[in-house]
């Protein structure tokens, strides 16, 4: 067939297993995947490399970075930074991904990055519509439900084409990420705050949050439903925060703290995500559960770079360490299930049919290494 593209002599990832054979697509589209090596006159031979599905990245603050790469600093050209990030993305075997953008903030220090929020929305919105990005972009919003004026900085972007799903963030000293107040403020200290100004401003996010995140909670719920957005909530700790979360309609539990949470969210039917940082790194960095732990107890649904694009990747390498099943379980942390979480019934595995976002990857020193991307069958990497 005119346009095909035969890659073989692949260790093909599937869904519960890796086979050594052959994948045919054209079109954008998957053709064909069956065993065995092809003979057929150009086939690309991957020299027994991965072939794997492109990543699906749901939660990545990463952006930001780029338009803010030091305190203080604003890039002067949106669209070359949205372009910086995206090639990261791409680089880590990331085939879609959900710009998680900071919706509101909980202290004064955040103004800059809030103000860079409709820079960012309309340097997203533009690189997708002149087709240059590589991977395919959609828009996460993380709403800081302590800020008392969080509706109206979220109203003038909930209608945004690219808005996929939003979380409901709630970083209000003395619960959820922050229920060690000790690790707070140690964080603080770390980033260059002394301590008694550390103490102060816990105090008045803790007076912030108290003031707004129980009003801000409804009117952003309703806002999103309305509009049929995927809602998540954010660093559920305790039974009680899993039920606010279920009475609201969220679909997804990101980032539980706890096994507690993250027990109570499958047995409410919310699907779970946790950091591949934390994998990586083999625990958390504010105290929270191991992501090990939570795989162990049969507790998670799919992994998310977070903070670190490499890290999805890394981490799906460290859980899959064994190979074989454990390998092809550890990558659908990263492709079938956040595909199956956010609807994307056309992508996330290998299969006649679906679209055609394939990463080449080679396993070297227990790192892998991304050889090769493709996204909708076209070689971006």
């Amino acid at each position: 067939m005119s346009g095909e593209t035969v890659l073989t002599n692949a260790r093909l990832v599937l869904g519960d297993e890796i086979v050594s054979g052959t994948l045919v697509h054209a079109h954008g589209v998957i053709r064909d995947v069956s065993p065995g090596r092809s003979t057929a006159a150009g086939a690309v031979d991957l020299e027994g490399d991965l072939l794997a599905p492109g990543l699906i990245e749901l939660h990545t603050d990463n952006l930001e970075k780029h338009f803010s790469p030091r305190a203080g600093v604003i890039w002067p050209n949106p669209l070359a930074a949205a372009l910086a990030h995206d090639a990261q993305m791409a680089a880590a075997g990331v085939t879609t991904v959900y710009d998680a953008l900071f919706v509101g903030g909980y202290e004064v220090e955040n103004d800059a990055r809030r103000g860079l929020l409709p820079t960012m929305v309309r340097a997203i919105e533009r690189g997708v519509e002149l087709g240059l990005f590589r991977a395919d972009h959609r828009l996460h919003l993380r709403c800081e439900l302590s800020d008392p004026e969080l509706t109206d900085h979220l109203a003038p972007f909930a209608d945004g084409p690219l808005v996929a799903l939003a979380s409901l963030m709630d970083h209000t000293p003395g619960q959820r990420q922050w229920r060690d107040v000790s690790l707070l403020k140690r964080f603080m200290v770390r980033e260059g705050l002394a301590a008694k100004d550390a103490d102060a401003l816990i105090e008045k996010r803790r007076a912030d949050g108290k003031r707004a995140a129980a009003s801000n909670w409804p009117k952003a719920v309703e806002l999103f439903r309305d509009r049929g957005i995927v809602i998540a909530s954010h660093d559920d700790t305790t039974a009680e925060d899993v039920a606010q979360a279920k009475g609201a309609g969220c679909a997804i539990s990101e980032f539980p703290t706890s096994l507690e949470a993250a027990r109570a969210a499958r047995a409410a039917g919310l699907a779970t995500i946790g950091g591949a940082p934390n994998v990586v790194r083999g625990g958390s960095h504010s105290g929270g559960v191991s992501v090990d732990q939570l795989v162990r107890e049969d507790a998670l649904d799919a992994l998310s770079s977070d903070y670190v694009p490499a890290s999805l990747l890394q981490a799906v390498e460290r859980l899959g360490r064994d190979g074989g099943v454990a390998l092809a379980k550890a990558f659908a942390l990263a492709t079938a299930r956040p595909a199956a979480m956010l609807g994307l019934s056309d992508r996330g595995r290998l299969a006649p049919g679906l679209r055609a976002d394939l990463i080449r990857v080679a396993i070297v020193d227990e790192t892998p290494v991304v050889r090769g991307v493709t996204v909708a069958g076209r070689s971006v990497m």
